[in-house]
């Protein structure tokens, strides 16, 4: 059995300010599957580390620059293919900019007390609880039986 894997690797970005605001993303459902609002971030490139991805895809979405932006979890599962995809999850309080929306969806600050209100995106909660508990480390899907039902596992 080969112990290498074909894996997908991207980040998230949780930016929060002193106010306890956090920069949302509004994923259009007619370009994504994952729509809703979610906190920015996206594909790491081959050859670029990791909290430089994750500088660079909040910069593109957001207009923001980060600084020092801290890694807090995993969140990871079984793609369609038998692939595993990865996102690295990190959170930001030093950052410079201003807010603008791009192509890939409306930026806003909220509240982070209120993110329950939003329109979220699959899961972003769960995200939100590995952010935040640093008991947590990892939020991983597996299969939890033929009918393709997933278990949401949390370490």
């Amino acid at each position: 059995m080969s112990r290498k894997q074909l894996v997908t690797l991207t980040n998230m970005c949780m930016i929060e300010d002193q106010d306890e605001n956090v920069v949302v993303q509004i994923r259009d459902p007619k370009r994504y599957s994952w729509s809703g609002a979610a906190f920015p971030g996206g594909h790491i490139e081959e050859g670029e580390n990791f909290s430089d991805s994750v500088i660079r895809e909040v910069f593109e979405e957001t207009g923001l620059t980060i600084s020092n932006p801290r890694l807090v979890g995993t969140k990871h599962w079984p793609d369609k293919e038998g692939h595993r995809y990865i996102v690295f999850l990190y959170k930001a309080t030093e950052f410079s900019g201003t807010i603008h929306s791009t192509e890939e969806g409306e930026v806003r600050w909220v509240k982070k007390s209120e993110l329950s209100q939003l329109e979220l995106a699959y899961d972003l909660l769960e995200i939100v609880k590995v952010m935040d508990d640093p008991t947590l480390s990892e939020f991983f899907y597996t299969k939890k039986d033929q009918t393709g039902e997933w278990d949401r596992n949390f370490r």
